[in-house]
């Protein structure tokens, strides 16, 4: 893992490996960035002039190396592009992605130092967790010298004036960097290594390391419960499913959260298996549930004042002699009867069953979290997540919530209409799939169904951008992103602090 720390020395005297400063494009060339200043003066203020003779243009995205000269303790210069140059300060998102593309291009060396413009303590934070998530990779099954080791640490800049703040933000993008990356973690095992009982284990060591509270049901419970929908998707696995609680609780909490991942570790699509092509990356199913442990484990570490439980819906949906079958009725925990038509609609049914579950202990709000429907990957593309409520005013706030943490997101609706498709089924209370077109709101609608009188809900299809296929971008790597971790921290934050809205 990458040291994070924070210094608030001179950008010429410290010693690293390399130095990384901002450059941007202006109406006559590159830009450098507030940052770059003392790096300007040792190259006697022809930097701009060095940079754009070795290609540099400032997109984003874009590095250049250069050795350094006499001056600097670093041994080269890294200048990153943010893009277009910005007169009132460049973005937080834009800082973290460039802090993510510097730490990437920067693997294998042992120190880097980020110069990148960052006055105050949100800017900081910013560049500190970019580059945490930009050194990030996942080597567990490559051999020895098959991928290169991580930058081994990243000091942030930052002035004198206001450097207990920034400590204070260096110290949130570490908790919520190592979270994240743990997610991540999770999300990229092989699925012969992580199965139901595996991730409860996990999830149980969190919580010893921690002082979390955790309790795992497992099939002997879950069947003594009357979990029909975990029960019902984790049939056909040799791998039974469990249902797992994360609990943090806060002496002075005036809220309670539950935040609710589907946890399919892997979904073959069941009897309604999925054709090829579409289940190779399907290891990728349980990454609602690597957000919310990642997110209750965040707000423990963080300390809020809020109660925050995390239900883990984990099982593995497999074809085999005692799979679920198309025409089967389950019976749900609660008492519902759900006809089911597709069983590779399967997460709506082990959400439905921690939905309730969760609903029993009464919590202000409920968020789930799934890689839930292709539908809406079809709408919003490869790096937007939908959200639905019952609640206009609450899907309203997870959407700004979303953008305050970086994550792209848009609200979504459910349309009284499309629910008729899953009331219509003959003998049961509900079918698990309703009409085609709309399917991602259709199953929004399903899960809605289960969710108890009076308690607010929100749902969030990240079936987008949870695992990403193309190559690594900003601080985006290939494969497990952790999509969701930072609107549930940046969430439970808002609601620890009084302010839902």
């Amino acid at each position: 893992m990458t040291a994070l720390s924070v210094s608030t020395s001179s950008v010429a005297s410290l010693r690293a490996d390399a130095l990384v400063i901002g450059v941007a494009k202006g109406p006559k060339g590159i830009v450098l960035a507030p940052g770059a200043e003392a790096v300007s003066e040792a190259f006697e203020g022809k930097l701009a002039e060095v940079l754009t003779t070795l290609g540099a243009t400032g997109a984003e995205g874009e590095t250049v190396k250069v050795p350094s000269p006499a001056g600097l303790k670093a041994a080269l210069v890294l200048a990153v592009g943010l893009g277009d140059a910005a007169e009132g300060g460049y973005g937080a998102e834009a800082l973290r992605r460039a802090a993510g593309v510097a730490a990437r291009a920067l693997a294998g060396t042992k120190k880097a130092a980020l110069a990148l413009p960052a006055e105050s303590a949100d800017e900081v934070e910013a560049v500190a967790l970019g580059g945490l998530l930009g050194a990030y990779s996942f080597g567990a099954y490559k051999g020895e010298g098959g991928i290169k080791e991580p930058v081994g640490e990243l000091v942030v800049t930052a002035a004198r004036k206001g450097s207990k703040d920034a400590k204070a933000a260096v110290e949130r993008a570490l908790i919520i960097g190592e979270e994240m990356n743990r997610a991540r973690d999770l999300v990229n095992t092989a699925p012969n290594d992580l199965n139901p009982k595996g991730f409860a284990a996990i999830a149980q060591a969190a919580g010893k390391e921690h002082g979390l509270k955790v309790e795992v049901l497992d099939e002997k419970a879950l069947l003594k419960g009357g979990f029909g929908g975990l029960l019902g998707v984790g049939n056909g696995s040799v791998n039974p499913p469990r249902l797992v609680k994360v609990a943090y609780t806060h002496p002075k909490a005036k809220a309670s959260l539950a935040f609710i991942g589907k946890g399919i570790t892997y979904d073959s699509g069941g009897i309604s298996l999925k054709p090829a092509g579409h289940n190779e990356t399907m290891k990728c199913d349980m990454a609602g549930a690597a957000a919310v442990f990642a997110a209750v484990v965040s707000a423990k570490r963080l300390g809020l004042a809020v109660n925050v439980t995390a239900w883990l819906a984990l099982a593995e949906n497999m074809p085999s002699g005692s799979a679920t079958r198309p025409g089967d009725v389950l019976k749900m925990y609660g008492g519902k009867t759900v006809e089911v038509l597709n069983t590779d609609a399967e997460g709506r049914l082990v959400l439905a069953d921690a939905i309730v579950r969760a609903g029993e202990e009464n919590p202000d709000v409920i968020v789930d979290v799934a890689t839930l429907t292709g539908a809406m990957m079809m709408a919003l593309g490869s790096r937007t997540f939908g959200v639905m409520a019952n609640n206009d005013e609450l899907r309203e706030t997870l959407h700004t919530v979303a953008g305050e943490a970086g994550e792209q997101s848009w609200p979504m609706p459910l349309p009284a209409e499309l629910r008729k498709g899953m009331t219509e089924s003959t003998i049961a209370d509900l079918a698990n799939m309703g009409e085609r077109m709309g399917g991602g709101l259709v199953a929004g609608l399903f899960l809605k169904e289960f969710v108890a009188e009076g308690i607010d809900w929100a749902h969030l299809d990240i079936a987008g951008p949870a695992f990403h296929e193309g190559a690594p971008f900003g601080y985006t790597p290939k494969g497990g992103t952790a999509s969701a971790v930072r609107t549930l921290v940046r969430f439970a934050e808002r609601t620890a602090a009084g302010d839902k809205a």
